[in-house]
């Protein structure tokens, strides 16, 4: 047998990421395809696996197709979670001659790298003005993603330098390359650091027209640059699972669905394009349920607690009014938001608070009249601090108001809404910060949720 496909090559995996040791033919690898000694894992079937295994918590054993140079390399790989660390053992090293780039081929690779970052997906036009950010990365950043959109992509992003001193998605650009590991910070929110990747995307003619790209969130602290108290142990059971096995797939569907009822790619019947859009209405609605799935799990533990410290109510509920703007003007109806001086602080958890505050608009646009308004207020007495969200939908009876906060619980299952979860969640979070959820209704007369934290 030829020595070179009998090697087995040894390598370690952290959590970030970083190919933190390598035998000499594992490590040329990682330095052919443009990483460092130590850094960021950078072949994107290998990071890819590596992911894969220390999310499911098992070995992962598959054979991969690998581009080393002008060759690609069949590989097999066995991807093994040791705790923090995943091991891998690469052998086969068969070279093939790589053959003619193909639009295919360019878009196998293209998902490649796609896998190799999967919390969430951004796009530039040629000009690198930002023309797409994931739902999940804009609910984050609030108004600042609406007011980034066809703005330069370092307005929302501040590119970071690697340890040779480089940009590498600069260094990409000047050839219409790919790129992996560029470090980036948010601007309006430095200590949320992200790993972004990203792939050309040409015309059917050749042209050159942006990227299309991915990031890892590197620090989910999202606010707290506090030293970190000891964290609960982490659930790997049935919701992660559940997440990491629906969560790709569905967000793909989407993708796929939301491309095809664009008609970017030429003419459509008008029922197919209709047939996308119901195709993706569907999968945002699954994926919803993924995230109350997972969340549900997690605040059902026993260890359940959320960290909080200083928050500013008001500035959460405008980021909220902002994500839910254009669904309610799709619905002709108007959000209220507090005043942007207004401010009032409180003790809670940035991302928790806002995850509240949009379930509770969301609800609130889903079930208000066409003309009508929905208010957003803050009220501070004594050592308590609100935000009251406001609508004049038809109201909650009084029988109604108690169940309502019960698990897969809705007032009236006739209409279209979520998995009944939300409002059980969010009292849930608010009880964990030491706040409370209420609401005050009565037919007719609209619904008024009351949001409470301590100061």
């Amino acid at each position: 047998m030829n020595s070179e496909r009998a090697l087995v090559a040894h390598g370690s995996v952290d959590a970030r990421g970083y190919l933190i040791a390598a035998d000499p033919r594992l490590l040329g690898l990682q330095l052919g395809a443009g990483g460092e000694a130590g850094g960021v894992l950078v072949v994107p079937q290998l990071a890819s696996l590596a992911r894969m295994a220390r999310s499911l918590g098992i070995l992962v054993s598959r054979g991969v197709v690998a581009a080393d140079g002008a060759d690609d390399l069949d590989l097999w790989v066995n991807a093994r979670p040791e705790g923090d660390i995943v091991t891998l053992a690469v052998s086969g090293w068969a070279v093939r001659p790589s053959p003619v780039s193909t639009p295919d081929l360019i878009a196998a690779r293209a998902r490649d790298f796609a896998q190799l970052e999967a919390d969430g997906a951004w796009a530039v036009d040629a000009s690198f003005a930002l023309t797409a950010l994931s739902p999940e990365l804009a609910l984050l950043v609030g108004e600042g993603a609406t007011e980034a959109m066809g703005k330069p992509l370092t307005r929302l992003f501040r590119l970071v330098e690697n340890s040779a001193g480089d940009l590498p998605l600069m260094l990409a650009s000047m050839a219409r390359a790919a790129f992996v590991g560029q470090m980036a910070e948010l601007r309006d929110m430095p200590h949320v650091q992200l790993r972004l990747s990203g792939v050309p995307h040409h015309a059917p003619d050749g042209a050159f027209i942006g990227y299309q790209g991915n990031y890892a969130l590197i620090d989910r602290g999202l606010v707290s640059q506090r030293p970190a108290e000891p964290a609960p142990p982490v659930d790997t059971g049935f919701a992660k699972r559940l997440d990491k096995a629906l969560r790709t797939p569905l967000a793909r569907i989407i993708a796929n669905a939301d491309e095809i009822g664009a008609v970017n790619d030429g003419p459509l019947r008008h029922t197919y394009a209709g047939y996308a859009q119901d195709i993706s209405a569907a999968g945002r609605h699954l994926l919803g349920l993924v995230d109350d799935l997972v969340d549900l799990q997690a605040v059902e533990r026993d260890d359940f607690r959320i960290q909080t410290e200083q928050v500013d109510l008001a500035d959460i509920a405008r980021r909220a009014a902002g994500l839910l703007r254009v669904r309610a003007a799709d619905r002709n109806v108007r959000i209220d938001a507090p005043q942007v001086d207004e401010v009032l602080m409180a003790q809670g958890d940035f991302r928790r608070v806002l995850q509240i505050m949009v379930n509770l608009l969301s609800n609130a646009v889903r079930y208000s009249p066409s003309g009508s308004s929905i208010w957003l207020r803050t009220e501070a007495e004594g050592d308590l601090a609100a935000v009251i969200v406001a609508d004049q939908g038809k109201g909650i009876s009084e029988a109604d108001q108690a169940r309502i906060f019960d698990k897969f619980e809705r007032v009236d299952t006739s209409e279209p809404g979520g998995s009944g979860l939300g409002l059980y969640i969010s009292r849930k979070l608010a009880r964990a910060m030491g706040g409370d959820l209420s609401v005050d209704s009565a037919m007719g007369r609209g619904a008024r949720f009351v949001l409470t934290l301590g100061v």
